[in-house]
């Protein structure tokens, strides 16, 4: 079976910085106070790359939701795989300051992912009420 090349335009489309197991904590850091979230997918993976193509098909949406984006081949990265207990991809972690906020498992349409993010904002506001 020969080789096939892993689409990377949704990765540029949306600036996604790639993430190992040595750079995942520096990378997180390096969101600051934004919200990130780290697409975790795999190479070859069908339903990783469906996941990429709806998310290319309506750019701006995806932008509006104001995310800092990452990205990590698990299947290249499987410590990250181990770390987050990861049973199946495309799987998104959100994150702010250092904090898990929660996942998204699969791609089931923009709508469930945009509830996804709200939920991880409320989380936030959570936590900064309780600071």
């Amino acid at each position: 079976m020969a080789n096939i090349p892993v689409d990377a335009t949704a990765f540029a489309a949306f600036a996604m910085q790639e993430l190992s197991a040595e750079t995942f904590d520096a990378g997180l850091e390096s969101a600051a106070g934004e919200l990130a979230v780290v697409f975790f997918w795999g190479f070859e993976c069908f339903n990783c790359e469906i996941a990429k193509k709806a998310m290319l098909a309506k750019p701006d949406e995806i932008r509006a939701l104001g995310l800092k984006w990452f990205h990590s081949n698990v299947y290249e990265h499987r410590d990250l795989g181990r770390r987050f207990m990861l049973h199946g991809v495309p799987t998104w972690f959100f994150f702010h300051r250092g904090n898990r906020l929660g996942r998204a498992t699969g791609w089931h349409g923009l709508s469930q992912f945009e509830a996804a993010v709200g939920a991880a904002r409320e989380k936030i506001r959570a936590l900064e009420a309780k600071a």
